[in-house]
């Protein structure tokens, strides 16, 4: 009896827990705050970044119209790649090797030509297409077969003139943008379980209306991060288009006052500001087409889900 009341009264002592000590990170936080308040103060006190002088012209009315002509072709850009991709994509799934074959040249071929070497060709399409004309083949000798007079051409394009500006760049941007979401869309489409098809067959669906009711869908989720990466990359292209040139777009205006004015690094710098502003507006329209298509996907387990976890857990107990 004695050796019970002496067990119970030589109760455990408490544990008492010591934090452990981190020096380093102390001495990193301490390193760092100096270099940022060295480069700040840098910011601030060096006369070569004319603050002043950047804020009156980084606004300025031919500014403002290059940022809404980036902004429009960035849009433009990709709304035409993410289609090519699309049918691209499609293509390469192909059981047909003649159209999974061409599919794959055009995507090795646009995803190994950089996009500057790409627009400058473009821009100069002028030369070998000079006038292109649409119509029937051997049409004045069809027309002078049935005696008539005129030829079957129906519509004339001079190359001059769509292969240059604002349209030179949209054509080498799109075509350079629908290779690499070819090969984004065929990722995501491959991500898919092909149950889903199979299901959907046997239900009577078609391969096209199987593709675009159940998989695209389902693929959503994992094409669109990389489409965000992408959107936020074509912006930053857009300022390859000096080389067409397009002399309305953000870049070229931003340069333009910096070498009229020779006040280079003030412009260099609005430029930088101009372009990290634009590419986090994307960034958060990113996170919220993230969000959408990531519905439904690592959600919490539902009651009925709950059950059976714990009577797996149960019965794995005994």
């Amino acid at each position: 009896m004695a050796t019970d009341t002496t067990t119970r009264s030589a109760s455990p002592e408490q544990i008492r827990a010591v934090p452990v000590r981190h020096p380093g990170r102390w001495v990193a936080a301490a390193v760092i705050a100096v270099l940022v308040a060295m480069f700040v103060h840098m910011l601030v006190t060096n006369p070569v970044f004319q603050w002043s002088f950047m804020v009156d012209n980084m606004f300025s009315a031919p500014v403002l119209r290059g940022a809404r002509t980036t902004l429009i072709m960035t849009v433009l850009a990709m709304v035409i790649g993410v289609l090519l991709g699309v049918v691209l994509a499609v293509m390469r799934l192909s059981p047909n090797p003649v159209v999974s074959g061409a599919a794959w040249v055009y995507v090795w071929f646009f995803r190994a030509i950089p996009r500057i070497v790409l627009l400058f060709f473009v821009a100069n399409l002028g030369a070998l297409y000079a006038t292109y004309q649409l119509g029937f083949p051997f049409d004045r000798q069809l027309m002078d077969l049935f005696g008539f007079s005129g030829d079957l051409r129906f519509l004339d394009l001079d190359g001059n003139q769509i292969f240059t500006g604002f349209t030179a760049g949209l054509i080498g941007l799109a075509l350079s943008e629908g290779a690499y979401m070819a090969e984004i869309v065929r990722a995501g489409i491959q991500s898919v379980d092909p149950g889903q098809t199979e299901a959907a067959s046997a239900l009577g669906m078609s391969r096209s209306t199987a593709m675009r009711r159940i998989v695209l869908p389902q693929a959503m989720r994992v094409i669109i991060p990389p489409t965000g990466n992408e959107t936020i990359a074509m912006l930053k292209d857009t300022s390859l288009l000096i080389a067409v040139p397009v002399t309305i777009e953000l870049n070229f205006q931003l340069r333009a006052i910096g070498s009229r004015t020779f006040q280079i690094i003030p412009m260099a710098v609005a430029s930088i500001l101009w372009y990290a502003a634009l590419a986090s507006l994307l960034m958060i329209g990113q996170h919220f087409l993230e969000k959408r298509f990531s519905r439904g996907f690592g959600a919490r387990e539902t009651r009925a889900q709950r059950a059976a976890r714990e009577a797996r857990e149960v019965g794995s107990t005994h």
